[in-house]
């Protein structure tokens, strides 16, 4: 599109998932227009939501921010899930469902995230493609609000907010898991704190305010931001802190909450153990899930598509696995290619990580440090379908949990499914449950029960594999 030509207006027909009155073009009229393109599935546009939120309130009296969601997987075409990820980004602006890509050409839009700027006169003004640009759009945000009270047309009143909440529950789209003989913990990511449970769902100590932000401390006033993987070193619990992009540590004695590493800002550091930098100095992007394994932690690092090795006790981090680059490339770590890994397990002396953006599971050999594809195609070979190795197609994988003989169970997210991988043959089976999946985000495994976090559905459900019974865990609800 050329600067300063009308901006299109909006297809007639297009759905709103959480507006009642459909948004247009020409009622944004002394107004700046902010457009933003997005997929829920991708890392890049959950860095761009904070973004949002700081325009939203800086510039409340001339700006109208409207999402616009274009799909990457068949799954994520419908209303429903599209509005549990726009509550679950807790984004409070009107948000067009654009399944079939018309407002994205219409814009000329070519990637995602991508940021559609609108000047008051309804004049398409600027395009601004992927995350961490928010001084360039804030700069352009203020000089178009600027020309619109130059020339006498700002209209100053706040754009009403556009919500469709979920009902109110124990839970908020719970997301990692952690089980034990004893004990199941809990990422309740919507509530910004981790529960440890007793098998029955009784809540024995829950860390955190409840409320987001960044700050450690002891159990009830602690922060944490969507938290998210947890995995256990002796006698604490390691939290994947997403939004705060950092791991924290509880102290499973007192309760006590401190950062270990991540600055709580999203960065793109490449630590090497030789730099022997700080880790709480060291800026990482986007963890989504750790595991423990020989007294250390392997951390998924989904938004520098790497997986990265910290010592807790020697304060050391560096990069383990992935180039950075975004895809699906085997052969040794340093040069092998991830994609959104977003969920980890161990099985003998190997990583298992559901790549997520490339619908693949990926294992890695801890002491050769070499990258091979247990199944999965590329970044756009998505399906659901089992059996023969060559023939099984997932869709956007979130998690994994492995048993000791060696099966993988799948949390096959976006096909509300759960598949079973065969280590050897890499064929794969559906586990069938007579139970409802809505997007499973997490898996743990403790003897013959199977704990999966049902995350859209904001509950966590036990699978006893012995009988193949699921029951519903009360967590939270005595």
């Amino acid at each position: 599109m050329h600067a300063r030509a009308p901006a299109p207006e909006f297809p007639a027909d297009l759905g709103w998932v959480n507006a009642s009155n459909a948004p247009h073009v020409a009622d944004l009229r002394g107004r700046v227009g902010l457009l933003w393109f997005w997929s829920y599935d991708s890392v890049n546009c959950w860095n761009l939501v904070p973004d949002l939120r700081y325009f939203e309130d800086k510039y409340h009296d001339g700006l109208t921010v409207i999402g616009v969601h274009c799909p990457k997987y068949p799954r994520q075409c419908g209303d429903e899930p599209l509005l549990r990820a726009v509550n679950r980004h807790r984004l409070r602006h009107a948000v067009a469902n654009d399944a079939g890509f018309r407002v994205w050409r219409q814009y000329g839009v070519e990637a995602w995230p991508s940021v559609a700027l609108i000047d008051a006169e309804g004049r398409f003004a600027a395009l601004f493609a992927g995350e961490g640009r928010r001084a360039e759009i804030d700069a352009r945000i203020a000089q178009l609000l600027d020309e619109a009270a130059l020339h006498d047309l700002r209209v100053y009143e706040p754009t009403p907010p556009a919500q469709r909440p979920e009902p109110r529950r124990a839970l908020s789209f719970p997301g990692k898991l952690l089980a034990d003989g004893k004990l199941l913990y809990v990422s309740d990511s919507g509530h910004h704190r981790v529960l440890e449970c007793r098998h029955d769902g009784r809540v024995v100590r829950s860390f955190g305010s409840g409320d987001a932000g960044f700050g450690d401390g002891d159990a009830a006033h602690a922060c944490f931001d969507d938290p998210q993987g947890l995995a256990r070193l002796d006698n604490a619990l390691y939290v994947a802190d997403r939004g705060n992009h950092a791991v924290r540590r509880i102290d499973l004695a007192d309760g006590r909450v401190e950062t270990v590493l991540g600055t709580g800002r999203a960065g793109r550091s490449r630590p090497d153990r030789a730099d022997r930098a700080d880790p709480r100095r060291t800026a990482l992007n986007t963890p989504l899930d750790l595991c423990a394994f020989g007294g250390e932690l392997f951390i998924a690092v989904a938004g520098q598509n790497q997986i990265w090795r910290f010592d807790p006790g020697a304060a050391q981090v560096s990069v383990f696995a992935g180039s950075g680059e975004l895809g699906l490339v085997d052969g040794s770590a340093v040069d092998a290619c991830l994609a959104q890994p977003s969920g980890l397990g161990v099985i003998a002396r190997h990583l298992v990580v559901a790549d997520a953006a490339a619908s693949a599971v990926r294992w890695v050999n801890v002491d050769e440090g070499r990258v091979d594809t247990a199944v999965g195609f590329g970044l756009y070979e998505s399906g659901d379908a089992t059996g023969a190795h060559g023939d099984v197609r997932l869709q956007n994988p979130l998690a994994v949990a492995v048993d000791p003989r060696g099966t993988v169970y799948v949390a096959d997210s976006y096909n509300n499914s759960i598949k079973l991988l065969n280590r050897k043959s890499g064929d794969a089976r559906p586990l069938r449950l007579r139970y409802r999946l809505h997007e499973p985000g997490g898996l743990s495994l403790a003897g013959n029960l199977l704990w999966i976090a049902n995350t859209n559905l904001h509950e966590i459900a036990c699978v006893d594999l012995a009988t193949g019974m699921v029951r519903r865990v009360p967590v939270g609800e005595d």
